[in-house]
């Protein structure tokens, strides 16, 4: 160990602890726990889209008994914090880099009290959790994920359809568009689109979907393929944004909104040409001779 600055003890780097777990063989936990039981340790819980109904009752019950809570900031609504971590001590993460959030979270656990951490939506999808999760393991803190409901089921739900739709989309993309944290040959925005029969859902900033429209019109793609933007899926100020990949951009910069969407491309948004499931059409029924015919 080592002294920081302030004169607090330190262990070794995030970075050479991330480096060190990546090199290790699976966890034998995987065969012992699974997801939605609550285990020892610190849990990163989904805190869902925005409304705090859609906290899962695991991830509500573990943010009502916590000490402290390591949250992320304005992504994860204040009506949850007041609503089930009140009496807790509340840090909002942002601003705060692995150095400064290990340590924290380690010796708050270390000394016995009950931590959570919690994450928008769901810690799989853009959550960065698993990097924190490697370091607090590698100073012998355990750790394990609680699942939540990501931004692109809220946006679903709100626009009443499905992502995958019969004879309109086989496929769904979580994405997001190249810029500070993704380079531009790692973009595969334009890609998802040109497979015609996949629901491309893109997590993004407003202020970034009119120059990743841009883009796709440049790459030839068809100016009247429709775009749904849901601004802030399932909290109050919800709002939804229709156009196409030649309007939408204008659209919501109009709206004037500087926070985050969810950005739909595809017909299934729309509900737009979907055919009648097998699963409820006498498929489900057929006998075994029926089957071997086919």
């Amino acid at each position: 160990m080592s002294d920081s600055p302030d004169g607090d003890e330190t262990s070794v780097s995030p970075q050479a602890a991330i480096d060190t777990e990546t090199a290790r063989e699976r966890d034998t936990r995987i065969h012992d726990r699974t997801a939605g039981e609550v285990q020892e340790g610190i849990p990163f819980i989904g805190a869902g889209p925005g409304d705090p109904g859609l906290l899962t009752v695991t991830g509500r019950d573990l943010v009502e008994s916590a000490d402290l809570v390591v949250h992320a900031g304005s992504l994860v609504n204040s009506e949850l914090l007041d609503a089930y971590c009140a009496e807790a001590e509340q840090v909002s993460s942002i601003g705060k880099d692995l150095e400064e959030l290990v340590p924290l979270m380690r010796d708050a656990y270390e000394d016995g009290r009950r931590v959570v951490r919690l994450h928008s939506g769901d810690p799989a999808i853009y959550g960065a959790a698993l990097e924190q999760m490697d370091a607090l393991e590698h100073e012998g803190v355990p750790t394990y994920i609680v699942p939540g409901v990501t931004s692109a089921f809220a946006a679903s739900a709100t626009l009443r359809t499905q992502l995958t739709l019969n004879g309109v989309s086989n496929h769904v993309a979580f994405t997001r568009p190249q810029g500070k944290t993704l380079d531009p040959e790692d973009d595969h925005i334009s890609e998802f689109v040109e497979m015609g029969d996949v629901t491309t859902c893109i997590y993004l900033g407003t202020h970034a979907v009119a120059e990743t429209m841009d883009r796709l019109l440049d790459a030839g793609h068809d100016p009247d393929t429709p775009v749904t933007a849901v601004y802030h899926a399932s909290w109050p100020d919800e709002d939804v944004i229709e156009g196409t990949i030649a309007t939408i951009g204008d659209r919501v910069e109009a709206a004037g909104y500087r926070a985050s969407a969810l950005v739909m491309i595809g017909d299934a948004a729309r509900k737009a040409g979907y055919e009648r499931s097998y699963l409820y059409d006498g498929w489900a029924n057929r006998d075994a001779e029926g089957e071997a015919d086919d």
